[in-house]
């Protein structure tokens, strides 16, 4: 086996060296359904045979939209990218009018869906692209199925066709096109080369802690995302079993079926998951409400490596034993570690979830850098609470001037797609400009301080960094998202966003009359006085320019659907500040 150059080259070595008999894992009509990794590349090359069939040429141009992470994608891509062709994923929640926009910017000339609701949405703007045809993965009336390509592909007399494709597929060639969910504008078309995927999952790879031919994934987050993606060629190459939820709503259901060893998440997740654990806690009573809350508060205080000192390890144990061990045990009982991507991590979470024997490997990175940039790992002293770890192998950091975090690396893309221009903004020579603000250690830690372009200057002109204000809210139990303005005028200001489902909880242990609808509770001078102690905590944290003198409550939850949030949960201010411009008047006095 030659090294692992491309993408499709992640299959045959798990082939040659593991040879898994459950590769990749999927649950059907109630039972886990596991396939082979020769299984696996079995069907990728019946497909790949049959696009050859269907005139797939070099170059060409195939989006996947699925709902839910699933095996037929993992064959889809494999099975594209041995033709030449590429691959276009596309966030299945994003409207039809988006994905009109990404199927022609991109020139997709077929399209495969994983079900009726995806289906609908592509229908819709099928005569307005150049798709040639839709092929579903579940069996849709009406639209054609993914299995039928399996069975064009069962005759291998064109199999030597398709060894010259494979072979003249070269690593430095455009193997996908991800477009970027933006927080503002239509999304960038991010290409990213079979290059700089591959290194990108090789260096990755050994900051995680797989045994390899052993390890059990829970995977959950979207595919149809650069980091997800990168772990699944990871999991491939370590010889990992992975196995895909049936949805978010299904997670800690799967977790107990499937007792993983490593899952990927982002903040939010943890956050939620913290929130019940808490709530649970919150309602023993006695003894047991009181270790409760004596294992947390030496959880908020831990440190790795032993930090704290033999009487605080001596304390931490008899808590891991008592409360942490139920917290592993809701967990699966053999989670090792976590990785987590997409936004900043409380660092008070970093600590209890560590303190509980679930460390959790905070990391860095964009689309458009592959996405790895840095991770933290637990063996070597790579792990740092509050940092997202040390560069990967063979990827430069570098502190601009004014504190922007420049990479350099095999791992940074080719270019915005039909979009040299932008392109050429964000690079500086083989510099990309992250437009994330940060700090590298003497130890070689990378902290992300902030986001360049979110920087903002009040009327006094002072700069306020919103989300470091942001950050430290978002500990509150009480508030879900926060929005922090004020460009130009006197003070900083917000937009919050309560947490309902555990405000309501609050209301009735408390008896506080507060309302019942999310409309009433927005406006609860009760509520807001609550809400307004925890603004009074933040705000010791900061100076008095940055200090938040006034805010507003959103009555409605935001969400990706309504356009408040990216996929990735990321704000879309500017929409944001647009939806609540009558709340943003009345906090400035308009």
């Amino acid at each position: 086996m030659q090294k692992v150059t491309r993408l499709f080259d992640f299959p045959y070595y798990q082939l040659e060296n593991f040879k898994l008999d459950k590769a990749l894992v999927t649950k059907k009509n109630g039972e886990w359904i596991a396939t082979s990794t020769q299984e696996y590349l079995d069907k990728a090359n019946a497909l790949s045979r049959a696009l050859l069939r269907l005139g797939i040429q070099k170059n060409d141009k195939i989006a996947i939209i699925s709902s839910s992470n699933r095996t037929e994608w993992n064959i889809m891509d494999i099975g594209v990218l041995q033709t030449g062709a590429q691959t276009i994923p596309i966030y299945p929640t994003i409207s039809a009018e988006e994905y009109e926009y990404v199927l022609n910017h991109s020139e997709s000339i077929y399209c495969f869906v994983s079900d009726a609701e995806v289906l609908e949405k592509v229908k819709k703007v099928f005569s307005n692209t150049k798709l040639k045809d839709i092929y579903s993965f579940d069996d849709i009336k009406g639209c054609k199925n993914y299995s039928e390509l399996l069975e064009l592909g069962a005759d291998t007399a064109n199999q030597e066709e398709l060894q010259q494709r494979k072979d003249g597929v070269k690593p430095e060639e455009l193997a996908s096109i991800i477009y970027t969910s933006g927080t503002t504008g239509t999304p960038k078309g991010v290409m990213l080369s079979h290059g700089n995927i591959t290194s990108n999952a090789l260096a990755g790879a050994k900051r995680l802690p797989l045994m390899k031919g052993e390890t059990r994934v829970l995977s959950f987050l979207p595919l149809c995302h650069i980091f997800e993606r990168v772990l699944i060629y990871i999991y491939q190459y370590s010889g990992t079993t992975v196995y895909y939820a049936e949805g978010l709503d299904k997670i800690g259901e799967n977790i107990k079926e499937v007792h993983p060893q490593l899952m990927s998440v982002v903040p939010r997740l943890l956050e939620k998951l913290y929130d019940k654990i808490y709530a649970k806690g919150a309602d023993l009573t006695g003894i047991k409400k009181k270790l409760f809350f004596w294992a947390v508060e030496l959880g908020e205080v831990w440190q790795p490596y032993g930090k704290n000192g033999s009487w605080y390890e001596f304390k931490l144990g008899i808590a891991s034993k008592l409360i942490f061990s139920k917290w592993r045990e809701a967990l699966g009982g053999e989670l090792l570690t976590m990785v987590s991507g997409s936004a900043a991590l409380q660092p008070r979470l970093g600590r209890i979830f560590g303190a509980a024997g679930m460390p959790v490997m905070e990391g860095y990175g964009l689309t458009e850098t592959s996405p790895i940039v840095s991770v933290g790992m637990m063996v070597d002293n790579f792990y740092q609470v509050g940092s997202v770890g040390k560069a990967i192998e063979d990827v430069e950091i570098k502190i601009a001037e004014d504190g922007e975090i420049l990479i350099k690396g095999p791992n940074v893309m080719m270019g915005y797609y039909k979009d040299e221009k932008k392109t050429n903004e964000v690079m500086t020579g083989a510099y990309f400009h992250t437009g994330d603000k940060g700090e590298v250690d003497a130890d070689g830690f990378l902290k992300i301080t902030g986001r360049k372009k979110e920087m903002f200057k009040t009327s006094g002109g002072k700069y306020v960094i919103p989300t470091l204000l942001e950050n430290e809210l978002k500990q509150s139990r009480f508030i879900e998202q926060v929005m922090v303005v004020g460009e130009g005028e006197k003070m900083p200001a917000a937009f919050i966003q309560p947490n309902y489902e555990f405000v309501k909880e609050w209301s009735v242990k408390k008896k506080r009359n507060i309302g019942t609808t999310q409309a009433e509770m927005a406006t609860s001078e009760e509520l807001i006085a609550r809400i307004q102690e925890e603004l009074n905590v933040c705000n010791k944290h900061f100076g008095k320019w940055e200090q938040i003198k006034v805010f507003r409550l959103t009555s409605d939850v935001w969400t990706p659907e309504d356009g408040h949030l990216t996929p990735t949960m990321k704000m879309k201010r500017n929409i944001i500040k647009d939806k609540y411009m009558n709340l943003y008047n009345d906090m400035y006095g308009y």
